[in-house]
């Protein structure tokens, strides 16, 4: 039996004004030089291409078409292991490609009689090529669209600061006294300082005061402002008191060391001061749109986290080995909300907290994380403008 998809953007009220996705075809190329998908479409359409990572994909997107085509069967030896797709916004219908390996992809139009032909060209590359093409789509060089580049919707960015634990909570507590809570707070003013002096953001925190919340609520806040970038602040303190200088966290089930797993731990314990209604946790409900805005969310928050690296050792702030990890932090569960925990160093080695309670190191790195904020909002918004384009 025949099963067909069929699903109306709220955006579009009759048939007769839509674009409608009739059929999707996949054909191998000679010699394996890769696979061609067709899309067959009613008429013309805006759309436009993006690569994805964690796993491989590649992403189309259409603005005010209906869907109403058979699944895409894969070929056995093509790139594309399966087809996902849904609506993700009220006018954007969104097929995603899910590959076997890497590839390189183009877009071409073709108008015909009946409509409109959309080929997707995958052609099989290497890592590196893959990941050159991922970094040139980052700058907004995608090259890969099809129509006039559109520009980003005229609203600010907005970041929320996080400044950890508060209230109740100390957070860790030096030898000295120094206590996690009052670091923290004085840094996301720091940072929410660096940020305002930019142009087109805005800025909200967490807390602004000595106020427990809990991790939950934390994230919340950051999705409830549709927030462009989380950012956790923490000053840790931990049983090597040798280590020091900063770490950027981001959210993974499986830790990427064991001192990562350690500090989330710790950072996680947060939540031992809030009352029972916090530690109801919701039940977790698959929702193919959702699973595929949080990939998209892990490869921003990455791609975010190796800036950020990049910009604090290039603002002259000290790095611990390997300063990019990963854990199952709490507070960075959003899964829309692009997010990093920074360590900005720990109360454990007096060399750090003698930074950490330096004014001007706090303005310092506050401005190498703004830095990079901005360098990956303005990158962000390039990739979510690049495709937009009148197919026509």
């Amino acid at each position: 039996m025949l099963c067909l998809l069929l699903i109306l953007a709220p955006g579009a009220t009759h048939a007769g004004e839509a674009v409608v996705l009739t059929a999707i075809d996949a054909a191998a190329k000679t010699a394996g030089a890769g696979e061609t998908v067709t899309l067959h479409l009613t008429g013309p359409t805006e759309s436009r291409l993006i690569l994805l990572r964690h796993p491989d994909r590649v992403a189309v997107d259409l603005s005010d078409t209906l869907a109403a085509a058979p699944d895409l069967k894969p070929l056995a030896d093509g790139l594309v292991d399966h087809l996902r797709q849904g609506l993700i916004a009220e006018d954007r219908y969104r097929l995603v490609f899910v590959l076997k390996r890497p590839a390189l992809a183009r877009l071409e139009s073709e108008e015909t009689s009946g409509g409109r032909l959309l080929r997707l060209q995958l052609t099989p590359s290497d890592r590196k090529a893959f990941d050159a093409a991922l970094l040139k789509q980052g700058l907004g060089e995608t090259g890969a669209t099809v129509g006039v580049a559109g520009a980003r919707p005229d609203r600010p960015f907005t970041v929320v600061i996080d400044p950890g634990h508060g209230g109740i909570d100390n957070g860790a507590i030096s030898r000295d006294g120094t206590h996690e809570k009052d670091i923290n707070l004085q840094m996301a003013l720091a940072l929410r300082d660096a940020l305002a002096s930019r142009p087109n953001v805005t800025v909200v925190l967490t807390r602004s005061d000595d106020t427990y919340i809990p991790l939950n609520e934390r994230a919340e806040i950051g999705r409830r402002n549709k927030a462009d970038l989380f950012i956790s602040l923490h000053a840790d303190s931990i049983r090597y008191s040798s280590l020091r200088g900063a770490t950027v966290y981001t959210l993974s089930d499986r830790a990427s060391d064991a001192l990562s797993s350690e500090i989330a731990d710790s950072e996680n314990a947060a939540d031992r001061f809030a009352g029972p209604e916090w530690h109801q946790e919701e039940p977790e409900v698959f929702d193919i749109l959702l699973d595929l805005t949080r990939r998209e969310t892990v490869g921003f928050s990455e791609r975010f986290a190796a800036a950020l690296v990049d910009s604090l050792d290039d603002g002259g702030i000290g790095l611990i080995k390997n300063p990019k990890r990963s854990a199952g932090f709490r507070v960075l569960r959003a899964p829309d909300v692009p997010s990093v925990l920074v360590e900005m160093g720990y109360l454990s080695n007096k060399d750090d907290e003698k930074l950490l309670l330096d004014p001007d190191w706090q303005k310092k790195a506050a401005g190498a994380i703004a830095d990079a904020a901005m360098h990956f909002l303005k990158t962000r918004s390039a990739i979510a403008g690049a495709g937009s384009g009148s197919g026509g």
